[in-house]
C-alpha cells in the first residue's frame, strides 16, 4: 500500500461512498502504517463534545482513550484547528507521554469549514522524523476525511451499518 493508493480510495470515497465511516477510518490508519514506515503509532480521534476520542488505530493500546480539546498536543492542534509537528516530544510542555519510546509527533486536524472534526495523530520513535511531505501526506488524507463526514453525515442509516449497507 502507498500513500498515493490511500488517496485514490478516498477520492473513490468521496465520489461514490460505498464503505461505512468506521471502515474508512480502519483503513485510513491500516494503510497509512503500512505505507509510512517510519509511523510507529497511527491513530483518529474524532471529537465528541470537548474532548477527542479514540477511534482507530494502528500501535500499541495507549491510555489516551479521551483527551480534552486544548490539553496535549492533540488537544491543541484540535483547538487551533491547525497541524503540530514536535520534532522532539521530550521538549514539549504540551506532550502527554504514551510511549516512553516516543520522540517525536504529529497532529493533523480533519477540518470541515470551520469546524474541527477531528485529528489524525501519528508517534515515531525517531527524533524529527517528520518532514513536508509528511505533513502534505496527512493534510490530503485529512481534507479527503473532512468531505466523506460531511457525506457520512446525510447517508441514510443502512449506509452506516457494518459492511457499508452493501
Amino acid at each position: 500500500m502507498t500513500a498515493a493508493a490511500l488517496l485514490s480510495y478516498l477520492d473513490t470515497q468521496v465520489a461514490t461512498p460505498t464503505d461505512a465511516w468506521d471502515a474508512v477510518l480502519r483503513r485510513t490508519v491500516d494503510d497509512l502504517a503500512a505505507a509510512c514506515t517510519h509511523f510507529d503509532w497511527t491513530g483518529i480521534y474524532l471529537v465528541e463534545g470537548d474532548d477527542l476520542v479514540l477511534g482507530p488505530f494502528v500501535g500499541r493500546p495507549t491510555e489516551h482513550q479521551r483527551i480534552r480539546i486544548g490539553e496535549g498536543i492533540c488537544g491543541a492542534a484540535a483547538a487551533a484547528g491547525a497541524p503540530i509537528v514536535v520534532d522532539d516530544v521530550a521538549a514539549d510542555p504540551r506532550y502527554l507521554a504514551c510511549f516512553a519510546s516516543t520522540k517525536s509527533e504529529i497532529v493533523v486536524p480533519i477540518v470541515a469549514g470551520a469546524e474541527v472534526l477531528g485529528e489524525i495523530d501519528v508517534d515515531s520513535d525517531r527524533p524529527a522524523t517528520f518532514g513536508p511531505e509528511d505533513l502534505a501526506t496527512l493534510e490530503a488524507v485529512a481534507a479527503r476525511l473532512a468531505r466523506l463526514s460531511r457525506l457520512a453525515r446525510r447517508l441514510p442509516a443502512a449506509a452506516e451499518a457494518p459492511g457499508g449497507g452493501r
